[in-house]
């Protein structure tokens, strides 16, 4: 192997190496995406629940002039 085929060699190597290191930071960044995506719905579910506890307890009252 001359000195041109090693250089090719390493770097492909790099090159591999890199890839690998993007390719499971980009799978761990999805699986984040994800769970936030999930917290975030809940977080939606949960103020819808008191917004509609809310309404039950004060129930449709004209809001004043002043608000």
């Amino acid at each position: 192997m001359n000195a041109d085929e090693k250089s090719l060699t390493e770097r492909l190597i790099e090159l591999e190496i890199r890839y690998a290191h993007l390719s499971e930071q980009a799978e761990e960044l999805n699986d984040e995406v994800v769970l936030c995506h999930r917290r975030l719905d809940g977080l939606e579910r949960e103020n819808r629940r008191l917004q509609d506890a809310l309404k039950s307890l004060a129930p449709d009252t004209p809001e004043s002039p002043d608000e």
